[in-house]
């Protein structure tokens, strides 16, 4: 297990780990274990940033502060960080305890968007920040020149549609408990816009 784990990720980062249980660990869910990613995930989203304004700051010298933030932006946020992870195979990696693979966390956009961090995270403690700095461009390769803009809030576009249909805003409502192992601070809100009414979880901004 731990030499295929080694080669996947040799394979998907262009790292081979010299301390495999950094990677383990950042492949590891709360709902699996008391030693999990969360504080590897706090390292690597900082790792991740300053990563990715370097690399912009060179690609784009030509840039204002204000575009290069914008493409910042996008480039760490939630949505995309969780597209990498999907491309790279993370949900097929993930530790998860049972019911939190039952409800469906290998394709939650935080916890992957969290483990792919994680991941960064531990390359910087197991080799330092060029490797770590590697890695995010090796992976984001495909999205540093083409992404203009982040994606917008659902609770923003909910919104902008109503108006565009001529509805009135929408209303919100708790009708269920938080799902910790989706989302810590996540609720099932119940959304009704003229009629038309949707249950789903909905994280805060």
């Amino acid at each position: 297990m731990s030499e295929t784990l080694a080669d996947w990720l040799a394979e998907k980062l262009g790292h081979r780990p010299d301390d495999l249980a950094l990677f383990e660990l950042a492949l590891t869910h709360a709902s699996k274990s008391d030693e999990n990613y969360e504080r590897l995930e706090f390292l690597g989203d900082r790792v991740l940033g300053l990563a990715t304004a370097a690399w912009l700051y060179e690609l784009f010298p030509d840039e204002p502060e204000g575009k290069m933030s914008r493409r910042l932006n996008v480039l760490v946020s939630r949505a995309v960080c969780a597209d990498v992870a999907r491309d790279i195979g993370i949900p097929e990696q993930m530790r998860l305890g049972k019911q939190a693979r039952e409800d469906g966390a290998q394709d939650s956009d935080n916890v992957l968007g969290d483990a792919v961090e994680a991941l960064i995270g531990a390359v910087f403690l197991d080799a330092g920040f060029e490797p770590a700095e590697a890695v995010v461009q090796r992976l984001w390769a495909s999205r540093v020149g083409e992404l203009e803009r982040a994606p917008k809030h659902p609770k923003s576009a909910l919104q902008e549609w109503a108006a565009a249909n001529n509805r009135r805003p929408p209303a919100y409502e708790l009708v269920g408990r938080s799902v910790p192992h989706l989302d810590r601070q996540g609720h099932c809100i119940e959304v009704e816009v003229e009629g038309i009414a949707l249950v789903g979880l909905v994280h805060p901004p």
